[in-house]
């Protein structure tokens, strides 16, 4: 069995050294891939390293730790918020079902925050108790631009310059109106939790395009793209597409 990691984010250093020797004390079946005390950095390290678990601080200044989760890629790990003060947000992050725990931190909060997310992390409902966490906040969560991790870092393209996807054994190629190509390691099902369903649409298990770039539906089933592309259409999504199409 593969051991779950884990990234560990607050802007205090003695506080993150703390909970970090907590977490390995109480939880050796946990690899902590990284720790970070700049927020910023620490986006930058959940998109890379895909972790399952996420401790995040909720004050931290210029980006809080709901800055963080609505600013990542795919918020689709388990969160533990860490917070000095019981304050409004504990309210939301409970109706969310996702675990918090107070400074300074006890144990035995701890261990049930931590145990209750490692029986979270088989469930998969990570993605979207963490939207819904960040709309009950009013944050926007959608997203405008994507930070995709290639063979060779990070590449930031904007969601209204992407075509289409294509799922290529395992992998996703996103193909860009500016005519650049990404090999990206996420597979296509990610892409389709993150991005607008009203302007991105799934016609086919393997393919998902930008609405905005349809031509036309042909005669024998299939969608013409403005750059010339054919992509599949299965039957039971075309009147689906339709629809979308009208309301576009």
């Amino acid at each position: 069995m593969n051991k779950i990691t884990a990234i560990l984010i607050d802007d205090e250093k003695k506080a993150l050294e703390s909970l970090a020797l907590k977490v390995k004390r109480f939880f050796p079946e946990i690899n902590i891939l990284a720790t970070c005390n700049n927020p910023k950095e620490g986006i930058n390290l959940i998109n890379t390293k895909e972790p399952d678990l996420v401790f995040l601080d909720i004050e931290m200044p210029v980006i809080s730790g709901f800055d963080v989760l609505s600013k990542v890629n795919i918020a689709d790990f388990e969160t533990i918020f860490v917070t000095a003060y019981n304050n409004y947000a504990i309210e939301a992050i409970k109706h969310s079902a996702i675990g918090y725990i107070v400074k300074p931190i006890d144990n035995d909060e701890l261990k049930l925050a931590v145990n209750n997310a490692l029986k979270n992390i088989a469930k998969k409902t990570a993605y979207t108790n963490n939207q819904n966490l960040l709309e009950h906040l009013g944050v926007n969560t959608k997203k405008t631009s994507l930070a995709i991790p290639t063979t060779k870092g990070l590449s930031f393209i904007k969601s209204k310059d992407i075509i289409r996807f294509k799922g290529v054994d395992g992998y996703t190629k996103i193909i860009c109106c500016n005519t650049k190509e990404i090999l990206s390691s996420y597979n296509i099902g990610k892409f389709a939790k993150i991005l607008d369903n009203s302007t991105f649409f799934l016609p086919h298990k393997s393919h998902f395009i930008n609405l905005h770039f349809v031509e036309s539906i042909l005669k024998d089933g299939t969608i013409l793209l403005k750059d010339g592309s054919i992509i599949p259409l299965s039957k039971n999504k075309r009147p689906e597409l339709i629809q979308k199409m009208q309301q576009l």
